[in-house]
């Protein structure tokens, strides 16, 4: 019985956490398109996050700002399910055993686990083919304007076709690292703060928060990994962007070495302000959608809960005249 309530609770967090990745993508996308611009921008002085985002309105139209959206949502779907449900698996394996309690030494590696899993399944691929599309420059009014990549499939066709398969994981350990560090951070400043908003208000187990509190939780916890590894999502989105027959550590310092020779140290924290607003927003909307979606799930499955077989109709009458029969 134990079982078939950790499987069912597994799947509420596989499903729910795949609502939610659809709706930050779809919320949060225009963003992480300007933040990309922005960290391979090689002009000097550095465009800033709304010249930039003008810049792209103006010569590409509007929607370019959703140029890779179809690799995000793509990937980012089974990206949360696997986040958050690996989060709950690792959780239930670091689990006190005799408390029943989780530890916030425990969560923080439940979250280290988590991020390195989904790094590993659909995170590298996904932003290789994401990067390279956000990063072509060319107009999506003028139908004379084509680009080497069209869409996500074929983009992912061709650098398989030109490069090999081993290039849609170009940057895996980066891509471990900055994913490994941010859900590390982020659900345990989440879930420490869930547990403290809790006992303040004096939440009773089965009641949920207000849904501007988890979106406020979910925005803080969020901000706090791109401050922490910023040179990381820099240089790790310098090494995706392009082709290259360097590989591991050796393609490592030769990006670091020319960014910082070329731009300086602070190019490492190139496209900072809108990948702080882009995660941060978008783990604000994914927490709330994730809370609200398993709140759904939960009402959905009370609804739809099997009736009693004849036999157990039987017993729960039986149990009912004893009682009214104290």
């Amino acid at each position: 019985m134990s079982r078939n309530g950790e499987k069912k609770s597994l799947v509420t967090h596989f499903v729910a956490g795949g609502g939610a990745g659809l709706t930050e993508a779809l919320c949060c996308h225009p963003l992480d398109t300007i933040k990309v611009r922005m960290q391979i921008s090689k002009r000097s002085p550095r465009p800033g996050f709304i010249k930039t985002a003008a810049t792209i309105v103006q010569k590409e139209s509007f929607f370019a700002l959703y140029k890779g959206l179809g690799a995000v949502v793509t990937g980012i779907v089974p990206k949360m399910a696997i986040r958050f449900s690996s989060f709950e698996a690792y959780k239930g394996l670091l689990t006190n055993k005799k408390t029943g309690k989780v530890s916030t030494t425990a969560t923080f590696f439940a979250g280290l686990g988590a991020g390195t899993t989904e790094a590993v399944m659909v995170v590298t691929p996904m932003d290789v083919i994401k990067i390279r599309l956000q990063a072509q420059r060319h107009s999506m009014t003028d139908p004379l304007d084509i680009p080497k990549y069209r869409n996500a499939a074929h983009a992912a066709f061709t650098i398989v076709r030109e490069e090999g398969f081993s290039a849609l994981y170009k940057g895996v350990a980066l891509t471990a690292l900055r994913q490994a560090t941010n859900q590390a951070v982020n659900f345990t400043v989440y879930q420490e703060m869930k547990k403290r908003m809790r006992t303040w208000q004096g939440t009773q187990d089965g009641q949920v928060l207000p849904t501007y509190q988890h979106l406020l939780m979910g925005g803080i916890s969020g901000a706090m990994g791109p401050i922490a590894n910023a040179p990381i999502d820099t240089i790790k989105t310098r090494i995706q962007r392009s082709a290259s027959s360097l590989t591991g550590w050796a393609r490592f310092k030769e990006v670091t070495v020319s960014l910082i020779k070329n731009e300086g140290y602070f190019a490492l924290y190139k496209g900072l302000l809108p990948r702080l607003m882009r995660v941060g927003v978008g783990q604000a909307v994914t927490f709330a959608s994730y809370e609200r979606i398993k709140v759904y799930i939960d009402r959905l499955s009370v609804t739809h809960m099997p009736f009693p077989s004849l036999t157990e109709r039987e017993q729960i009458g039986a149990t009912n005249i004893k009682v009214r029969e104290r």
